[in-house]
């Protein structure tokens, strides 16, 4: 056994170690790998790195070339730190940074002047006492001022310098006698670093918050369009994945509604960052960068009605394709009216000019009327039938199955009750029983068929209250829409501008041995 015990610990220990090796001699490849993706996900990121390498060096020079050094000395060094820190991706997210650093080391540096000021005066213990005192004063207040919403979203780093600068001010000032050339020093050096960073993310390859969110929005929408357009052509041509398969493999209808629903963070910072920026819209307005997440939400808010009309493809009882054949041309055009809206809202915000809501929900409401008569005149669905034949018999003539169930069984345990008190209800109890079970399997084996017709058309049922529901929520987007092109002062509507496309996605003919809706 000690052998045996001993034998395996060194053959796990072996394979660990061929296992270790294995992962280091994989590591270049999946690091090049990662690497060339990252940078053709966003060639901007590769600028980006260029532009942070260039202002490092730049700002280096500083502590690096000896006659600049002699004017700045060894607080140079902040500098290089301003422009680490405060260097970003966009224009908005540097600006807030830089601002706020620089105002924040302002407001500290003379509001420590101002104390060190007043304690100077009486003595050394006093100076102590005071200086203790505003420490504990400016510390609890601004700590408690973070908690305010509105610092908290735009000034929380602008405060958190103020407050370490202070600190470093107020605290050395008392044993440094020099600490107010130290702090002109520190003051010049961080304006340096904020200054090249601005420069270098103002004027060189810019990459704007503003037009980020701006770009996302329209994507987004394009997005929902094409998720909503695929999904219901796939329930109608049954080319959807298997329920097994996993759903963000390369699924357009996954990867439209995903790329909304993941939107909100990123919306909001976008949005902030670029409250920050220089830009102005037409007539030198300010464009309502807040208004942008507004959309978003609404979109986000319409995306869940998508997400439950995916989950229709991987039901595990779907309705007969006799069935969904009668309602297919009514549900495609209701999509393809849902996906033209999205389309022209995605265009109105590109092109910068409002859209005609009256017309687009003109187009709606007759794809929803003829929806709406294609049930109507077909009563399979209701009536449950799974073959798709109308039937002519009324629902009223038809009784319940679980009534007429109940009344069966009724008078057969009527009858065996009365049997058994009789003289021969002992010799009859077991035909009795017999009798009963004779009755109750019939019914049970009908009424299974019946709940069996019904539940497979249950499916269908759900998913035309589904593209309903999605026209219902398409009102909020196009509002929120509306409202951006008021604020942003887009320009006028055009009848003749108006050119929406609804591109058909192409379907695998191959795979669905029916022909594609969007072949020629």
């Amino acid at each position: 056994m000690a052998e045996t015990s001993t034998s395996n610990r060194s053959s796990n220990q072996l394979r660990y170690i061929y296992s270790f090796i294995d992962k280091v001699k994989r590591f270049p490849g999946l690091a090049r790998r990662a690497t060339w993706e990252v940078g053709k996900e966003d060639p901007r990121r590769v600028v980006h790195s260029l532009k942070v390498g260039s202002a490092l060096t730049l700002v280096s020079l500083l502590y690096l070339m000896e006659p600049l050094f002699k004017g700045i000395g060894q607080n140079a060094m902040w500098a290089v730190m301003t422009v680490v820190v405060v260097m970003e991706f966009t224009v908005g997210a540097t600006l807030c940074k830089g601002l706020n650093r620089g105002l924040g080391t302002l407001l500290a540096g003379s509001l420590a002047f101002l104390i060190e000021y007043v304690a100077d005066a009486p003595g050394r213990i006093f100076r102590a006492v005071f200086i203790g005192v505003a420490v504990f004063m400016l510390g609890a207040i601004t700590s408690y001022v973070r908690f305010i919403p509105y610092i908290k979203k735009n000034y929380d780093y602008g405060v958190l310098i103020f407050l370490l600068t202070f600190n470093l001010i107020t605290v050395s000032s008392y044993r440094i006698d020099s600490v107010w050339s130290i702090a002109k020093d520190r003051i010049y050096t961080i304006a340096i670093g904020c200054g090249l960073c601005l420069v270098m993310s103002l004027l060189v390859f810019p990459n704007w918050s503003g037009e980020d969110l701006h770009n996302n929005t329209i994507s987004r929408l394009e997005g929902l369009a094409n998720s909503i357009q695929v999904c219901v052509l796939e329930y109608f041509y049954d080319s959807a994945k298997p329920a097994t398969q996993d759903a963000s493999s390369e699924d357009p209808i996954y990867e439209g509604y995903k790329a909304v629903l993941d939107s909100k963070a990123s919306d909001e910072t976008l949005a902030l960052q670029a409250s920050w920026e220089p830009r102005y819209s037409r007539y030198c307005n300010r464009i309502p960068w807040h208004q942008y997440a507004r959309v978003g939400a609404a979109l986000r808010h319409f995306s869940y009605t998508v997400v439950a009309l995916h989950g229709c493809l991987q039901s595990e009882i779907q309705t007969p394709k006799s069935i969904r054949a009668l309602y297919k041309d009514s549900c495609i055009r209701l999509a393809e009216e849902v996906s033209k809206v999205l389309r022209e809202l995605a265009n109105s915000i590109r092109n910068n000019r409002q859209f005609s809501p009256q017309t687009l929900s003109n187009n709606l409401n007759e794809a929803l009327q003829d929806l709406d008569n294609a049930l109507k005149s077909q009563p399979q669905l209701l009536l449950g039938s799974r073959n798709g034949r109308a039937t002519n018999t009324p629902v009223q003539a038809v009784p319940h199955p679980d009534q007429k169930l109940e009344e069966d069984t009724r008078n057969s345990l009527s009858s065996v009750k009365n049997d058994s008190c009789s003289p021969r209800g002992c010799k009859s109890k077991e035909h009795s029983r017999e009798q009963t079970k004779k009755v109750l399997r019939p019914q049970l084996s009908k009424t299974a068929i019946i709940s069996l017709e019904f539940s497979e058309a249950l499916p269908f049922a759900a998913f035309t209250s589904l593209l309903v529901e999605m026209v219902a929520k398409l009102d909020r987007v196009m509002d929120e829409v509306e409202a951006l092109g008021r604020m942003a002062h887009f320009r006028e509507f055009k009848d003749d501008e108006i050119v929406v496309t609804c591109e058909k996605p192409k379907m695998n003919i191959a795979q669905n041995d029916l022909p594609s809706y969007g072949a020629e």
